[in-house]
């Protein structure tokens, strides 16, 4: 049996090298189950915008410092929130 730690990292590449070298079974006292997801999937949407319209969210976004999706997803946030 390995002794060697759980990584405890977000890197993909460090746990791809780890779980490389290890198997899950060697840690099933380590494992515990879950009946909620632990992760989200995100569904993306394709938004078609005139050129000044994407020009305008793009300036909008730039001048408070986030990435125009950002941006539109506060917007949506925002009306979900208001509906």
């Amino acid at each position: 049996m390995n002794t060697s730690p759980l990584p405890q990292t977000d890197s993909i590449r460090e746990l791809a090298k780890f779980w490389d070298a290890h198997d899950v079974t060697d840690f099933d006292h380590e494992l515990e189950e879950v009946s909620e997801p632990v992760f989200e999937s995100k569904q993306f949407l394709t938004l078609p915008l005139a050129g000044a319209e994407a020009e305008a969210v793009h300036q909008m976004a730039k001048s408070q410092g986030i990435t125009d999706a950002q941006l539109v997803r506060q917007w949506v946030r925002e009306k979900i929130e208001s509906h």
